[in-house]
C-alpha cells in the first residue's frame, strides 16, 4: 500500500485536512496547492482521488468529531497514512508560527505544517467500525449528562404534573441508555479485535463490560503505547513544573477527560475488590497523600495494567507487573 512505501520519502506532500459539516478545506505542501470540497461521500471519493495523484503521503486533520472520523476512515482506506491532532495543539502551533488569525485556510495551512515539521503519531485503523461506535458512545455521554441534570432537577417540592414528567423522562433516557449499551456490545462482538480486547479489560477486578467498552473505544492506542505514553494520553502522567533552581509541584493535566471519568469509577472499584490495588491506595493514604492524588495514581496504575495486558494478549492475574510495560 502506499502508506507502507511513502512514509520515509520525506520528500512526499503532506496535506492538511479542515473539516466542518458542510466543506473541506485542503491544503497540500510543497506543490502549494489550497482547495475546497464539499463535505459529501461523493467529493470526499473525488478528493482521495487527487491525493493519490498529488502522492501526498500524510493527511494531517483535527480531532473535532465524527465528521473527522468519516474522512481519516476514507483516506486510510485509500492506502494514505493520516494522523489525527488535538485542536489545542494545533492552534497553539499556529499561535507560535505568527499565526493570530484564524480561518478554514489558515487552518489547513497549519495542519500541513504540523505534519510536515512535528511528526504527529500516525493513526493505525481509523475504520468505519470505530465512526460507528465513537457516534454511539458520544451519544451514551450526552445522555447520561440529560440524566443528571433531571435528577438535579427533581425535588420532593415539584408539582405532581412535573414530578410525574421527570420521571417519564428519567425512564425514557434510562432505556434509551440500556438501548445504546446493547448496541455497542453487539458492533465490538462483531469484531473480533474489539471483542478480545474489550474481554481482557473486563477480565480486572471492579470493571464491567460497559466501562470496558467504553475505555476500548474512548482510547484506542491501548496496547500499542508505552506506559509513559498512554498515561500521558490519558492525560494521567504528573507533569513538571519547574524553572531554574525552582520546583514546582508535579500534577496532571490535558489528555482524554472521558476517559479520565471511566478510569475513575473503574479505579474505584478494583480498590474494594481487588488487594493489591487496595495495599496501594491505602500505602499512599498511609503516607499522607490526599484522596485525589492517591486515587489518581491506581488510576494510572489500572490504565498501565490493562495496556500491558492488551499488549500481551493475557486475561487478569493477580501477579501481573504492569512496570514491565
Amino acid at each position: 500500500m502506499q502508506r507502507d512505501s511513502s512514509l520515509t520519502d520525506l520528500s512526499l506532500p503532506v496535506a492538511g485536512i479542515d473539516v466542518s459539516k458542510a466543506k473541506l478545506d485542503i491544503f497540500v505542501d510543497t506543490v502549494n496547492r489550497h482547495f475546497v470540497v464539499d463535505n459529501t461521500d461523493a467529493k470526499v471519493a473525488t478528493l482521495i482521488e487527487q491525493l493519490k495523484q498529488l502522492k501526498v503521503r500524510l493527511v494531517v486533520v483535527e480531532a473535532t468529531g465524527r465528521y473527522h472520523r468519516r474522512i481519516a476512515a476514507a483516506v486510510f482506506e485509500a492506502g494514505i497514512a493520516v494522523a489525527i491532532t488535538n485542536p489545542q495543539q494545533t492552534r497553539q502551533y499556529a499561535g507560535a508560527t505568527g499565526r493570530l488569525e484564524k480561518n478554514d485556510r489558515i487552518d489547513a495551512t497549519a495542519l500541513a505544517e504540523f505534519g510536515r515539521r512535528l511528526d504527529p503519531r500516525i493513526v493505525r485503523n481509523p475504520s468505519e467500525i470505530s465512526t460507528i461506535l465513537g457516534d454511539l458512545v458520544s451519544r451514551r455521554r450526552g445522555l447520561v449528562q440529560m440524566r443528571v441534570a433531571e435528577k438535579n432537577r427533581a425535588h420532593d417540592d415539584l408539582p405532581r404534573f412535573a414530578a410525574a414528567q421527570s420521571k417519564q423522562l428519567l425512564r425514557l433516557i434510562e432505556q434509551q441508555i440500556e438501548d445504546l449499551d446493547r448496541e455497542i456490545a453487539k458492533h465490538i462482538e462483531a469484531d473480533d479485535d474489539s471483542h478480545n480486547k474489550s474481554q481482557i479489560i473486563e477480565s480486572v477486578p471492579g470493571i464491567g463490560i460497559r466501562s470496558a467498552n467504553q475505555l476500548l473505544i474512548e482510547l484506542p492506542e491501548l496496547g500499542n503505547l508505552s506506559r509513559a505514553k498512554i498515561a500521558k494520553l490519558a492525560g494521567l502522567a504528573p507533569l513538571n513544573c519547574d524553572s531554574g533552581t525552582y520546583r514546582g509541584k508535579r500534577a496532571i493535566r490535558g489528555g482524554r477527560a472521558d476517559v479520565r471519568t471511566t478510569l475513575y469509577m473503574c479505579a474505584h472499584n478494583a480498590v474494594i475488590r481487588d488487594g493489591r490495588f487496595r495495599r496501594f491506595f491505602e500505602s499512599l493514604i498511609a503516607k499522607g497523600k490526599l484522596y485525589k492524588v492517591a486515587m489518581t495514581a491506581v488510576m494510572r496504575k489500572l490504565l498501565i495494567t490493562i495496556n500491558q495486558m492488551i499488549k500481551t494478549s493475557q486475561h487478569w492475574k493477580p501477579n501481573l507487573k504492569p512496570e514491565l510495560a
